[in-house]
């Protein structure tokens, strides 16, 4: 229960000498998803803050967008044939009266660490209603989230200096929430990036702070479209990574109102959709 690493026996060998030693890895365990009873999913992930894992994933599928829609979260005992638990299957209740969605309840869906949901075929397909609108450019009191580049260059350093299971393991992904002021809400770390990200957004859930209307979240890797997608149904405003976000995230972003920001690195960064959030000084040149 909650081992997040693991020790391996591997050869090393440098510069011709052939050495052997223990190495410490990500751990790395299916964990299932059950909904009032229901099998629903299955992810590949690092064991830890798996309820928020569970309630994250429910919110990115439209199922929950509030702390009392969600009763509780227990691990299932007996998940095993000689009735022991393994701590890989959690039961997701939901309050009394809340309206489940048809979603998936008769679609298993199965999530890898590597790829989030598999077999959306299409942009169509997989775009989910939001809660929450997070285009806030016109028709709100509310001034828009505007971030300063120099800022949003500051948050990877961050990021990287919080991540503490990565230090031991190099094998981890990391999401964090960060304040439109710079300042960091959460982290969490995850053999998946998709399953960091649940694990905020869960947390936020069952703190009462949905929706992350005033945050930046950001994410190591590459933003994809599930990742933009669990943006905006938590109703974050920017989400920023440091490599290259696909093209349905970008279709996403410019449909809902995200702004994306890709390859943030050092003082250099690609705004793909939603630069009215980005303090932009120079005029921009065709190239």
């Amino acid at each position: 229960m909650g081992r997040v690493t693991e020790r391996r026996k591997v050869i090393r060998i440098r510069d011709g000498a052939v050495s052997t030693r223990p190495d410490t890895l990500v751990a790395e365990e299916p964990l299932e998803i059950r909904l009032n009873g229901k099998p629903l999913a299955i992810t590949m992930r690092t064991p830890g803050d798996d309820f928020a894992l569970a309630a994250g994933f429910l919110v990115s599928e439209g199922v929950l967008g509030r702390a009392d829609e969600l009763q509780n979260i227990v691990y299932c005992a007996g998940a095993t044939v000689d009735g022991s638990n393994t701590y890989n299957v959690v039961d997701v209740r939901t309050a009394p009266g809340v309206v489940i969605p048809d979603i998936t309840l008769e679609r298993n869906v199965y999530t890898t660490s590597s790829c989030g949901l598999c077999g959306k075929a299409s942009l169509d397909s997989v775009r989910t209603t939001a809660r929450w609108t997070i285009d806030d450019t016109a028709g709100d009191t509310t001034p828009p989230v505007r971030l300063e580049p120099e800022l949003l260059a500051s948050l990877p350093d961050r990021l990287r200096a919080a991540q503490r299971v990565f230090d031991r393991t190099g094998g981890l992904h990391a999401a964090a929430l960060f304040t439109e002021e710079g300042e960091l809400v959460d982290i969490r770390e995850d053999v998946g990036r998709h399953n960091a990200v649940d694990k905020l957004v869960g947390r936020a859930l069952q703190n009462g702070t949905l929706p992350l209307s005033r945050t930046v979240l950001l994410v190591s890797g590459r933003a994809s479209f599930e990742l933009a997608q669990k943006a905006v149904m938590a109703g974050i405003p920017v989400l920023a990574a440091v490599s290259a976000p696909s093209s349905l995230a970008v279709d996403l972003a410019a449909e809902t109102g995200l702004t994306l920001v890709g390859f943030l690195r050092g003082a250099s960064m690609n705004v793909y959709a939603g630069e009215h959030r980005i303090a932009l000084r120079a005029t921009a040149t065709q190239g």
